[in-house]
């Protein structure tokens, strides 16, 4: 029980990380503002780092991890296009931003909550612990780029 709960958790992390790499990756060709370029790339290299984290510790346990599905990509893409097509503002951009951010706070609170009083894996529970509050942080940031 302890490892299933744990490999749930690592699984959550990777999954996150990567909707929201590929996120970013989408919206940046789309954004012309400096300061959110700098955001959303400082933001990118958090999110690979914790990424890189979770894979090493998938081997190390031998925990196999699956990327989003193609679909699921083509979707974001197109949504991400369709969103900024006719607003690339900076207030709109954060406003998409922070809507992704608190989809990935929900499921990683949602996950740990699951786990909550399992015996699960304490370096897995910390890099999940790690991803949300570096999630947190970037929510308030773009709600300070909205305005």
């Amino acid at each position: 029980m302890e490892m299933k709960k744990s490999e749930e958790v690592l699984a959550e992390v990777h999954r996150n990380c990567q909707l929201a790499l590929q996120s970013i990756s989408n919206i940046l060709p789309e954004t012309e503002d400096a300061e959110l370029r700098e955001e959303l790339m400082r933001q990118h290299e958090n999110y690979e780092r914790i990424c890189g984290r979770a894979a090493i510790l998938a081997k190390d346990k031998c925990v196999e991890l699956k990327n989003p599905s193609p679909i699921k990509k083509a979707m974001m893409w197109s949504s991400i296009k369709m969103n900024t097509m006719t607003d690339n503002s900076r207030a709109h951009i954060a406003e998409m931003m922070v809507q992704g951010t608190v989809m990935g706070i929900t499921a990683l609170k949602s996950t740990l909550a699951e786990v909550c009083g399992d015996w699960a894996d304490a370096e897995i529970v910390a890099l999940a612990k790690e991803l949300l509050s570096a999630e947190e942080g970037f929510e308030k940031k773009w709600k300070t780029l909205i305005a």
